[in-house]
């Protein structure tokens, strides 16, 4: 059965072995950040962290690195912990077919129970927060759901957003928010802005694993982040109505924050530690003014580490960053076979393809910088051939060393834009972006010596099957 909440979520990790419940007492800070960030360099089937303990809050629940590894990854899609990332992406992009799925709205949604407004509201009583890193300017939402509507069509649920963005707690009911302008939230805030108007947002936090996957998910302005969670649960999602905002929020989640992104107001926000493992510095960015704060008793509140990959985000992220990407290019382009886009968020892809004639690899890579994701994050495109697996590292490897040449299979393409979090990027924003053709040439460019390529024998997939079931079966 997929899971509603949360609770159910670690539950099922909990039984997998995929849990671990720390009791003693811990510090807020080093100690629940340092042990995220410990899980992240456990590899690749770390477990999730609950933390009850903790010194300074005399209730307080913390989850961390719940996705944080692909045998959690795995037990979120409702699939056996010990599939392999390539199985994971393909199962995804086979759910990703189902789409639309149109969610189940349900009364009595547990976050109902509770409830605070207006000047009483103390976000600093009502969770239990902490600094991710030494350097970060203060306490962040890294893993809430921010939903939002086109101001211009606010009955148009496909145009409701529910997407991820960092959050700065600024006051008791004050956050600094940051708008990626590539994200649908940065243009609901503009359309907002133009009309005068503040724009109202519902803020969830404690969510079920695949509406984070969904609000990690860069899907087509008009396509509904519910609609694609049903689709990869491969059950109707359920949703409840905010009270306030009247918005469409997860039933299942801990807590839900109600109020506005206040128009033309900026404040300093920043620095923070980000997903490039580097802080992003101090920048101007909007403000948000809680009004209403519901949740569950008790409520578990959930974090998100990230700094020097690999950590949670990048778990989190990779696959649904590849799976929309590689629908997208296969629409265009056919021959396309797969896409790994999991190297910090994107900014790096590598895609296998078929080609149709000379410099079609080069075509698709620049496609790809195109893509929705593309256009904010894409700055490097790794090209092989359909007989090799992006997956695969080695493969890749294989492919750059021994067919790359840089007189005739560099794309360099100056002054793109870029995520301003790129450290790289000068001005913050703008990077050149270099598509690298590793692909066999073929006519009409007729380059190199690759006529006679080493082939897997015929009998090497039986013994790739039969040598895993014996390494299974010890």
């Amino acid at each position: 059965m997929p899971f509603d909440d949360l609770r159910s979520f670690l539950d099922a990790l909990d039984s997998h072995g995929q849990l671990l419940r720390i009791t003693e007492e811990v510090q807020a800070e080093p100690d629940l950040a340092a042990a995220a960030n410990a899980a992240g360099r456990i590899g690749e089937n770390a477990p999730g962290l609950y933390f009850d303990n903790v010194a300074g809050f005399t209730d307080a629940r913390v989850a961390l690195n719940t996705l944080g590894s692909w045998a959690n990854h795995a037990i979120a899609m409702g699939m056996d912990p010990l599939t392999s990332t390539k199985d994971q992406v393909a199962e995804f992009i086979r759910r990703w077919d189902d789409f639309p799925v149109a969610p189940e709205r349900r009364e009595d949604a547990p976050w109902r129970e509770n409830s605070v407004e207006g000047d009483d509201i103390n976000l600093f009583d009502l969770l239990p927060l902490f600094r991710l890193n030494d350097g970060d300017a203060g306490f962040y939402l890294d893993k809430a759901a921010v939903v939002s509507r086109d101001p211009d069509e606010p009955e148009d649920f496909d145009k409701q957003n529910v997407g991820i963005y960092r959050m700065q707690v600024k006051g008791k009911r004050r956050l600094g928010i940051q708008p990626v302008p590539v994200h649908d939230v940065a243009l609901h805030l503009r359309m907002a802005e133009e009309q005068g108007e503040d724009l109202p947002i519902a803020i969830t936090l404690g969510n079920d694993p695949i509406i984070t996957l969904m609000a990690s998910t860069p899907l087509r302005y008009d396509q509904s982040e519910y609609e694609m969670a049903g689709a990869i649960r491969q059950s109707p999602y359920p949703v409840a109505t905010a009270p306030l905002t009247g918005f469409d929020v997860p039933w299942g989640s801990e807590v839900v924050l109600e109020g506005v992104i206040e128009g033309r107001k900026r404040e300093l926000e920043g620095p923070f530690g980000e997903f490039t493992g580097h802080y992003s510095g101090g920048h101007s960015m909007p403000v948000v003014r809680i009004d209403k704060v519901s949740y569950r008793t008790a409520p578990v509140y959930e974090s998100l580490y990230l700094g020097m990959p690999w950590t949670e985000v990048d778990y989190l992220i990779g696959p649904a960053t590849c799976v929309p990407m590689y629908k997208q290019l296969k629409a265009d382009f056919p021959e396309v076979q797969a896409v790994n886009a999991m190297y910090t968020h994107g900014l790096l892809a590598i895609i296998s393809t078929k080609k149709r004639y000379g410099g079609f690899a080069k075509a698709v890579g620049v496609r790809a910088m195109t893509t929705p994701h593309g256009l904010g994050y894409v700055k490097m495109v790794i090209m092989v051939d359909e007989d090799v697996d992006p997956f695969n590292l080695p493969q890749v490897m294989w492919a750059l060393s021994s067919k790359f040449n840089a007189a005739g299979d560099l794309v360099q393409l100056p002054n793109m834009s870029v995520v301003a979090l790129d450290p790289s990027s000068s001005p913050a924003g703008v990077s050149d972006k270099v598509v690298i053709d590793a692909t066999t040439p073929v006519i009409p460019d007729d380059r190199g010596h690759f006529s006679q390529p080493v082939r897997d024998l015929p009998e090497t997939p039986h013994w790739v099957a039969k040598l895993t079931r014996m390494l299974a079966a010890r």
